[in-house]
């Protein structure tokens, strides 16, 4: 049944639709909720101490499936990109 599951992909940039998704490490989540970023994702990112996350979930049948980190600066442009043409559409 497993099988039969089409699960799309959920990180298409620039609304293209290719697999972009690798696993890069396993980390642990300590007793107080927190992991640490190991230090070559950190710079493969160019993410430094002190910079925002959005934490990003996708759910397929009431069950996450993926959690993504995203540099919120990255994120808001892409919203405004996304949204930006409508939001001018509902102003107007």
């Amino acid at each position: 049944m497993a099988d039969d599951i089409e699960i799309n992909n959920c990180c298409g940039i620039g609304g293209e639709k290719k697999s972009c998704c690798q696993m890069e490490a396993i980390v642990t989540i300590d007793f107080r909720g927190q992991i640490i970023l190991p230090k070559e994702i950190r710079k493969k990112a160019n993410i430094s101490a002190g910079d925002k996350l959005a934490v990003i979930s996708c759910e397929y049948l009431g069950k996450t499936y993926c959690i993504s980190l995203v540099k919120t600066e990255e994120f808001t442009d892409t919203v405004k990109h996304v949204l930006g043409p409508q939001s001018g559409d509902i102003s107007e």
